[in-house]
């Protein structure tokens, strides 16, 4: 079952007469879930953000284009120069769902360096019942510095939610 729109349930009329009904959801409802994870560590030098890894990329069909879709990501950050960062964001297909060059979340390295769990929650209105792709990005803030995604080969996630309009 992907889809609440392909449960089915067997009712009756109150004198015996059975029939199929179909489930519908409600506003606020959970429609369908969607989820991809990567356990490869990933780098960048680069100061545009790239694709973080092709199989933290997830594809979804809304039902609706009033409905949203709710996104969960998760992975490890970091960035191997003391006063550097790093940036992550979100991309829907071409568009960075982000503010600009700084993304969603950065990391910034100081003189204790730690390497930090990195989580970003979005909720995308895609107006659109065409396939939608979800995936991580980031990028270095200067050229030379190396920044980090999945560091230790930690399992990242991404995980898309169809939410009723």
């Amino acid at each position: 079952m992907k889809n609440l729109q392909d449960v089915f349930f067997l009712q009756t009329n109150g004198s015996g007469v059975l029939s199929f009904a179909g489930v519908s959801a409600s506003a606020g409802q959970v429609i369908q879930v969607l989820s991809a994870t990567d356990s490869t560590v990933r780098t960048t030098t680069s100061t545009s953000f790239v694709t973080g890894s092709n199989t933290l990329s997830v594809t979804i069909t809304p039902s609706s284009a009033s409905n949203k879709i709710l996104i969960l990501t998760h992975t490890t950050a970091y960035f191997n120069i003391d006063g550097g960062q790093s940036y992550y964001t979100i991309y829907r297909g071409s568009t960075n769902l982000g503010n600009g060059n700084s993304g969603m979340s950065v990391y910034e390295f100081n003189a204790s360096p730690t390497r930090t769990s990195m989580a970003i929650t979005y909720l995308d209105s895609p107006a659109t019942t065409s396939a939608t792709t979800y995936q991580v990005y980031f990028r270095s803030d200067y050229g030379g510095g190396i920044a980090y995604l999945n560091l230790f080969n930690i399992k990242a996630s991404i995980t898309v939610m169809e939410i009723k309009g």
